[in-house]
């Protein structure tokens, strides 16, 4: 197994990883660890080239490091992914490599799932390391964070409901779902639950067939889900589907989904409001999974400090709405401007500390 340090200016720590006796291809990165050793998920995907692979871990783990500032658990932000087909090129031997690499950060990084694995895959890393979370077994075990993420994204919903249509009750809402992975697929159900009228989008025929047949859902083209005519639009698949081309064509009023790095570009955040549209955060609304994974990371017992933490984060999201809508702000500039203070408060303890005062 070959690891090697890759240098850049916006993080801690960047490794790479190629092990030809298993096949692993591999990057992870640390990105801040003021408030504590980093924690994300490892995501496996097919990717075009490693630049890519390389872009995505960089933004995947600076994203972690907002969401776990702004629902206050002590951790910082890491990512790793996996180079791969997850459905033909995953193996036991090279999750067991997966697991030893997280192993040789000695600790700065702790893993859980993410797009491409699941709680058994983390099973199997965790035979070569300690330093993993999302495990299906066990005292601590949290399993599958997926629905805590759909439930974070749905209360968020909510809010944003109630702050464009001064009412936050779903019923006969159109909601357009974009992507019906694990995410995708409990909060469509959720939305179903609450009333919600529902357009979903996938490449899975499966998957359109399910919502369709199970919660009524209207299939429209995955290419063109943005354009429904809904009053929210959720991106629930991969990153960047928020961009110069997309946005001037969506019809939603909000924009509140659990993919990460929807936007493809900061800008895209000031495209999305010069067109009078609410957009949520998407590191803010999907920071229910880390919860889920947070408690488990930091050995606590109690079953009922993930739900806790969520009503905390729910309330703490509503927060940010007023205050971007007081100070005149985007929501995302609310959420940088929090996570900044959040970061600059930490990093001034210690050094205070040191000086004696």
């Amino acid at each position: 197994m070959k690891i090697e340090q890759i240098s850049t200016p916006t993080h801690e720590t960047v490794m790479s990883c190629n092990d030809p006796e298993s096949g692993l291809q591999a990057f992870i990165a640390v990105h801040d660890t003021t408030l504590g050793p980093s924690l994300g998920g490892c995501r496996m995907w097919k990717y075009d080239s490693a630049a890519d692979a390389l872009a995505d871990v960089l933004r995947l783990s600076a994203g972690m490091t907002a969401k776990a500032a702004l629902v206050g658990v002590p951790f910082g932000g890491g990512k790793a992914v996996i180079m791969g087909d997850p459905h033909t090129e995953k193996t036991p031997e090279k999750m067991r490599a997966f697991g030893r690499f997280v192993e040789a950060l000695g600790g700065r990084y702790i893993s859980a799932e993410d797009v491409g694995m699941s709680p058994a895959d983390m099973m199997i890393a965790a035979q070569e390391t300690s330093y993993m979370t999302g495990l299906p077994d066990g005292p601590l075990a949290s399993g599958d964070p997926s629905p805590y993420t759909a439930e974070l994204v749905f209360r968020c919903m909510k809010s944003a409901l109630l702050q464009v249509f001064g009412a936050s009750d779903l019923i006969g809402r159109r909601v357009a779902v974009q992507g019906l992975g694990h995410v995708g697929r409990s909060l469509a159900e959720r939305l179903h639950q609450a009333g919600a009228q529902l357009i979903v989008a996938d490449i899975n025929a499966e998957a359109t067939g399910w919502a369709a047949g199970t919660l009524g859902a209207e299939i429209a083209d995955p290419q063109a889900i943005h354009r429904a005519e809904a009053e929210i639009f959720a991106p629930c698949a991969l990153g960047g589907t928020l961009n110069a081309e997309t946005i001037p064509e969506i019809s939603a009023a909000i924009v509140c989904g659990s993919a990460n790095n929807q936007l493809a570009v900061d800008a895209d955040a000031d495209r999305l409001a010069a067109r009078g549209m609410l957009y949520c955060p998407d590191y803010v609304v999907n920071s229910g999974g880390l919860l889920s994974v947070a408690r488990e990371a930091l050995k606590v017992t109690d079953l009922d400090w993930t739900l806790r933490k969520l009503d905390t984060a729910a309330e703490k999201f509503s927060s940010l709405l007023a205050f971007a809508q007081q100070k005149s702000i985007s929501p995302v500039d609310a959420a940088d401007q929090m996570v900044e203070a959040i970061l600059h408060e930490a990093r001034q303890g210690p050094s205070k500390e040191r000086n004696g005062t």
